[in-house]
């Protein structure tokens, strides 16, 4: 597996994010990944909550030093319940309170990257910075990420506790950050981790206006994913899936090779519970882009509209973009 660096972090160039885990499918899938190279594994307290980070924790102990965790803080939640208000939590005292829980979690003495999973608007982003600076010095974290949030707050973080990585979506379905937060990046020295860079798999090939999700899938909420909306967005799919045949290689592999051509400190974090689908995620790192592809690709998106907001509304305004 090739490796790339998110500050001055050496990861593998693709992670695995371990939101969409189950109790049934966690662990095989963590360690099948690091089998094949995978070193960076995505988590959160938000994701169950806490449920994933437990899985998370026990499959990834026995390989705890070859590997790097990351996980968030951020929301309300309660941590001896897990009952969550719905709203932001930011406080100094919070963050470190939280650490503390994740570390038990995860099982481990340290967090490798812990990430404000979404900006609070309540605490001034300084007052975040230095809850995780007196965390870095503890010895208890040892790189820090902010997610979703606008260049201004990224630039403000960094000045008092250097930021290695920030997550927010980025995909062929949705580039927003191509605007202000690669430049930024770019400018300080940062790592950009996409998430969704499937476009919640949809760049795959394998949904269409037709396709019917799961009552509780939350792409039911999504207005990019209504069926008028899908239907208009398979203009971008079979973009791709040109680009796919040519090559010899699958949608999904041109979408997460797309975001590798981008930038040398892009990691994307494709979630999967499947073997094959992993092995086939990890196949993008051998799939080479040449100019000429990416011109053709950059030329047929300058021509697509993508229909519909990737958040429904009330997600959108918690984010800080």
């Amino acid at each position: 597996m090739k490796t790339r660096k998110l500050g001055d972090l050496e990861v593998s160039a693709l992670g695995l994010g371990c939101m969409s885990m189950s109790s049934a499918y966690g662990p095989p899938a963590d360690r099948a990944a690091h089998d094949r190279g995978v070193t960076l594994f995505d988590t959160a307290e938000a994701y169950g909550p806490f449920t994933n980070e437990e899985l998370v924790g026990e499959a990834l102990e026995p390989i705890r030093d070859q590997v790097v965790i990351a996980t968030k803080f951020g929301f309300d939640i309660d941590l001896e319940t897990g009952a969550r208000t719905g709203g932001t939590n930011s406080r100094p005292e919070h963050i470190k309170r939280v650490a503390e829980a994740a570390l038990k979690r995860l099982r481990t003495d340290r967090i490798d990257i812990f990430y404000q999973h979404r900006v609070d608007a309540n605490v001034p982003i300084e007052d975040v910075a230095g809850a995780i600076k007196d965390l870095i010095a503890e010895g208890k974290v040892k790189h820090w990420g902010l997610s979703e949030a606008g260049v201004q707050t990224i630039r403000r973080a960094h000045a008092v506790q250097r930021v290695s990585a920030v997550q927010s979506e980025y995909s062929l379905f949705y580039r927003g950050a191509e605007a202000e937060a690669l430049p930024l990046c770019e400018e300080l020295g940062i790592g950009f981790v996409p998430f969704s860079p499937l476009g919640a798999g949809f760049l795959t090939g394998k949904i269409d206006e037709t396709t019917k999700f799961d009552p509780t899938d939350f792409r039911n909420a999504v207005p990019r994913f209504s069926p008028e909306s899908r239907k208009a967005n398979m203009a971008l799919v079979d973009v791709v899936k040109s680009v796919a045949q040519r090559k010899g290689a699958t949608p999904a592999q041109i979408a997460l090779a797309w975001l590798l051509a981008q930038k040398p400190w892009i990691v994307p974090i494709p979630g999967t519970t499947k073997l094959h689908r992993l092995e086939e995620n990890l196949g993008a790192v051998d799939v080479a882009l040449t100019s000429q592809d990416l011109h053709e690709l950059a030329e047929a998106l300058a021509k697509i509209e993508v229909q519909g907001d990737r958040l429904p509304e009330g997600a959108l305004k918690m984010t800080g973009l």
